[in-house]
C-alpha cells in the first residue's frame, strides 16, 4: 500500500512537472533591421508587411519612417495557458504629442504552441516615434531572462 502511494506521488510530480515547463530559445536569435518594402511613408502610413522578411543583421537602425527593427527566434516547450512573454521596449524617451514622456513601452504576449517564430520587433509609423539613442529589446517568462538585444538608431 505504502509501494502505492508512493509511485501515485511521484506520477503526480512528474505530471506537474510537465505542465509547468519553461520555454527556452532554440537555435540563434536574427536581429536587426526588417527588410521590407522601401516605401517614403508619411506619418500614421503603414505598409502591410510579410511575417518571413529577411532581417539584415546589424544593431545600427536608420532613423527613418517605416523601418521596423527586433528580433526573431523560436521558443521550445510552449503551452498555451502557461506564463506569457513579457516584452520589454526601453527607449531614449519618446515624446507623445500629448507631452507625455515614454522609456519604456511593455507588451504582454500570450504563447501559441503552433507558431513556428516568435518576434519582438518596432516600427517606425509616427515622427514623434523616431528618436535616435539606444533603444534595449528584452523578453520575459515571468522573470526569466529569455534573450535580448540593444540598437543605436541614427
Amino acid at each position: 500500500m505504502h509501494l502505492t502511494r508512493l509511485s501515485a506521488l511521484a506520477a503526480l510530480m512528474m505530471i506537474s512537472g510537465l505542465a509547468s515547463a519553461e520555454v527556452r530559445i532554440e537555435g540563434p536569435v536574427e536581429y536587426g533591421v526588417f527588410e521590407g518594402p522601401q516605401a517614403e511613408l508619411q506619418a500614421g502610413e503603414r505598409v502591410l508587411r510579410r511575417s518571413n522578411e529577411q532581417i539584415e543583421p546589424t544593431t545600427q537602425v536608420p532613423a527613418k519612417l517605416g523601418t521596423k527593427f527586433g528580433l526573431r527566434y523560436q521558443l521550445l516547450g510552449k503551452v498555451a495557458e502557461d506564463t506569457p512573454l513579457t516584452l520589454l521596449y526601453f527607449t531614449p524617451g519618446i515624446r507623445t504629442p500629448d507631452g507625455q514622456r515614454h522609456d519604456k513601452f511593455e507588451v504582454t504576449q500570450k504563447l501559441v504552441p503552433g507558431a513556428p517564430q516568435d518576434v519582438m520587433a518596432y516600427e517606425f509609423t509616427e515622427n514623434h516615434e523616431v528618436v535616435p539613442g539606444e533603444w534595449r529589446f528584452m523578453v520575459f517568462q515571468g522573470d526569466r531572462l529569455l534573450t535580448q538585444k540593444s540598437f543605436t538608431v541614427r
